[in-house]
């Protein structure tokens, strides 16, 4: 089995998995302003995650800035989000830290022996290296029931808008995902899929930010996506863009900011698969460039 056809067949089992997925009883209001969560990649999506479903109470942290400033986690309960539980930082920062959570799909791993408490997540996929999308929405639901109560939805709607939307959107090689306080995160996850799948040139920001930075690097042709619900703001922007030549992918969201998010999560991923797919593609571009993921291994491994 290719890794683009990998990528597919663990998509398609998510609404599955949505059935069965299980929520962590949140962490009382206390130890939530005492955490920090943290990860790398996906995982540090996850982590921003829980910071925004928690209204600010809990920090979201790059494990990096944490271990070059260890004060900061000498007196706080670190939950660390890594899938493969072996990125060195995070297992540095868990030895060092009042208490360490690992929230990991490898109970064996170095992260959850270094760890005092592990969550494991148990994400069901097809064994083949690929990139990140089952795992992803596991870790995602993990670290937001630990803040906020949640009711997850158990029937497929959500995908097949997600799927039936993508199909009908179009994508250049120079792509700008913008979100807010719930979605902001799955903008960064949108540009991750467009970095491992295609390496196409992605770039993740906040709405308002967009107008004041981003905004000046783009040109004509390139596509802008909006992760939000539609408002004046927005629709003006969108009108805007759309004078000078982008190409805006706005896509109606569902209503609740928990479906937005599983939404956003399967939206994204089909368009990355959709887009290699159009291309031919049979492997993702992170594990075709080799000397690049080489450089990546030496880094985080």
């Amino acid at each position: 089995m290719n890794t683009i056809e990998a990528f597919e067949k663990d998509i398609e089992i998510q609404s599955d998995f949505l059935k069965s997925f299980i929520p962590q009883k949140p962490l009382s209001l206390k130890k939530q302003k005492d955490s920090f969560f943290s990860g790398s990649g996906d995982s540090l999506v996850s982590a921003i995650l829980a910071e925004s479903f928690s209204e600010g109470l809990v920090k979201s942290m790059d494990p990096l800035d944490l271990y070059k400033n260890k004060h900061l986690v000498k007196s706080k309960n670190v939950f660390f989000v890594s899938i493969s539980g072996n990125t060195i930082t995070n297992i540095k920062v868990a030895k060092i830290s009042k208490t360490s959570t690992a929230i990991t799909s490898k109970p064996n791993s170095r992260l959850a022996a270094a760890s005092d408490r592990t969550i494991l997540l148990t994400s069901p996929n097809h064994d083949v290296f690929t990139a990140g999308s089952i795992s992803f929405l596991d870790s995602a639901l993990t670290c937001i029931s630990l803040v906020k109560p949640i009711k997850i939805p158990k029937n497929s709607k959500l995908f097949l808008k997600a799927k039936n939307d993508a199909i009908k959107s179009k994508v250049s090689k120079k792509i700008y995902i913008l979100g807010n306080l719930h979605t902001f995160p799955l903008a960064m996850f949108c540009a991750a899929k467009f970095y491992e799948v295609m390496g196409y040139d992605a770039h993740y920001s906040r709405i308002e930010q967009f107008s004041h930075m981003e905004l000046f690097s783009t040109k004509k042709g390139d596509t802008v996506i909006i992760f939000e619900e539609k408002n004046n703001h927005n629709k003006q922007l969108s009108k805007n863009l759309k004078k000078i030549g982008i190409n805006v992918i706005h896509p109606n969201l569902p209503s609740g900011k928990l479906s937005q998010v599983i939404y956003c999560t399967f939206f994204s991923q089909l368009l990355a698969l959709n887009e290699a797919k159009k291309k031919r593609k049979k492997d993702c571009h992170f594990v075709t460039a080799k000397n690049i993921r080489n450089v990546s291994d030496k880094m985080i491994y």
